[in-house]
């Protein structure tokens, strides 16, 4: 009876105590404690890592607008500039073409209309 009694304790040793049990279940639960934990840190990294980026490309977009609004008022500058001559010399050149008109029409001949009676 011996070898039966050493084969039912063999059998009973497999068999994890409550204790052993309980003792699996914490670190168990110790477990997925730290590896909720370490999610969390990771997010958080993650987070911080996309929120850096978003930053440096709202400051980049800010920069680029700034240069294209310099560029833009520098432009229209420009024009303004180019318009401001243009109409200078159209203005300088009024006296001269006015001259030129009515001494074509004085010199030109009697249009057809006039000798028709």
């Amino acid at each position: 009876m011996s070898t039966a009694w050493e084969g039912l304790l063999t059998m009973c040793a497999k068999f994890p105590t409550p204790a052993a049990q309980a003792a699996a279940a914490e670190k168990l639960k110790q477990y997925q404690d730290a590896l909720k934990q370490e999610r969390v840190k990771l997010y958080a990294e993650q987070e911080a890592a996309r929120k850096k980026l978003l930053d440096e490309r709202a400051a980049l977009l800010k920069d680029a607008r700034a240069k294209s609004a310099e560029e833009v008022a520098a432009g229209k500058q420009r024009i303004a500039g180019e318009m401001l001559a243009a109409r200078r010399d159209v203005e300088t050149s009024i006296p001269q073409l006015a001259s030129e008109i009515a001494s074509r029409i004085l010199q030109s001949p009697a249009s057809p209309l006039r000798e028709v009676r």
